[in-house]
């Protein structure tokens, strides 16, 4: 039996059929429709995202190595009013997918409420699962339009290291078994570095799937923040290797594994620069990327959301000078242009802590996913037509 079909298997066997139905129609079938939406408004020279990522809180109860979040500063958080409108004034224009992070989406006390004014979107949730509780996971499969995406960072020695806490695993764990005894679709991400790389195995997906996991999503580590921590950073062979490994194992395992760093073809991409997608900060700023945090509009400008992300001066030129500048990550490999397009625009410093440039000053230029000459292709047919149709395919670096 193939790998599709195992895995397709492990979900009706293992996942709550109406939340199975949920996630086809709200994020399969609408979220292919928002793409086609996009694809003929980029005809147009208008570039309105279909995947939009909301950071609606910043409080957290983890200190994260590299976080950018301002987690420990007064709470910001958008508004129950100010979400229902952004969903809302998106959904008129054919979006139907939104990403919630943070800090921790599940302290923004109206979360579910958001959740239940919105069953007709899907809704991924970044989250350290540590709010999961019985009670919010029983809720989540009534309303059937979200999956968790817990973030485990390693053992209980390292995942204490990485996330500022105490006895981080066992807690996240248990938001994790919460999830999967009410047969929800759930996922694991790990941001890949120094000190984890040994996730980096079949034995772990192996073990996320005797757990019940569905899919689990690798992202490398990013050196940035008022604490960047660049000891942590993969090496240009490391990201090669993780690469290889995720290609590998989507025609080995029953395990959906997400990335958003290569299309197809396996050349690497930032999402932001083809324009798929942009962040919604906790204070409503409306920034090109989560570690890009300046902007120029905000939710709470006049006019509809829509008009300030189609009509914005400044994430255009991001978009362009990205797309020009390389196929990876702008911050990463040329923090010096991020600055000139932060001066060129006069764009506000969206944190709360107020060093987003000199943070940018002090970043070493490093490598990123962009490693010309040593593309690997996608194998497995689905993400190949997948990438190619549906997320990464719209000629953003001709």
């Amino acid at each position: 039996m193939s790998v599709t079909l195992k895995l397709g298997r492990r979900f009706i066997a293992e996942t709550d059929p109406r939340l199975m139905l949920k996630f086809a129609y709200n994020f399969g079938y609408k979220g292919m429709r928002s793409v086609q939406k996009f694809k003929r408004r980029l005809k147009q020279g208008v570039h309105f995202p279909p995947f939009l990522f909301i950071s609606i809180i910043n409080s957290c109860q983890l200190r994260c190595q590299g976080c950018w979040v301002d987690v420990s500063a007064k709470r910001q958080m958008i508004e129950l009013d100010d979400l229902n409108k952004i969903v809302n004034d998106a959904k008129q224009h054919g979006n139907s997918f939104f990403g919630l992070l943070g800090g921790e989406p599940f302290l923004h006390p109206q979360l579910l409420e958001f959740l239940a004014a919105h069953r007709d979107c899907y809704f991924q949730i970044f989250t350290n699962g540590q709010s999961i509780t019985p009670e919010v996971a029983r809720e989540l499969r009534r309303l059937g339009n979200s999956t968790p995406l817990i973030s485990i960072e390693g053992s209980e020695i390292v995942s204490d290291e990485r996330r500022g806490g105490k006895e981080v695993l066992n807690k996240t764990l248990q938001g994790l078994e919460n999830c999967i005894r009410e047969r929800l679709i759930v996922g694991v991400a790990t941001s890949v570095c120094q000190t984890n790389f040994d996730l980096v195995s079949e034995a772990w997906l192996q073990r996320l799937i005797d757990m019940g996991v569905m899919y689990a999503w690798f992202h490398t580590y990013r050196v940035v923040g008022p604490d960047p921590t660049p000891e942590l950073a993969l090496s240009p062979e490391q990201v090669l290797e993780l690469r290889r490994f995720v290609v590998r194992m989507r025609n080995t395992l029953p395990i959906g594994i997400v990335d958003a760093y290569w299309d197809d073809k396996g050349e690497a991409l930032c999402p932001m620069a083809t324009g798929v997608s942009h962040h919604i900060g906790p204070s409503g700023a409306i920034e090109p990327c989560p570690i890009i945090q300046f902007a120029k509009e905000t939710i709470h400008d006049k006019g509809s959301f829509y008009d300030q992300v189609t009509q914005s001066e400044f994430l255009s030129d991001f978009r362009k000078t990205a797309a020009e500048t390389t196929r990876g990550c702008i911050v990463l490999e040329r923090p010096d242009l991020v600055r000139e397009l932060v001066e060129r625009h006069q764009a506000p410093d969206t944190t709360q802590r107020g060093t987003a440039l000199a943070e940018l000053d002090a970043l070493s230029p490093r490598t990123s996913q962009h490693l010309p000459g040593q593309e690997v292709p996608e194998e497995h047919w689905m993400y190949r037509f997948a990438k190619k149709h549906y997320f990464f395919g719209f000629g953003a670096y001709t």
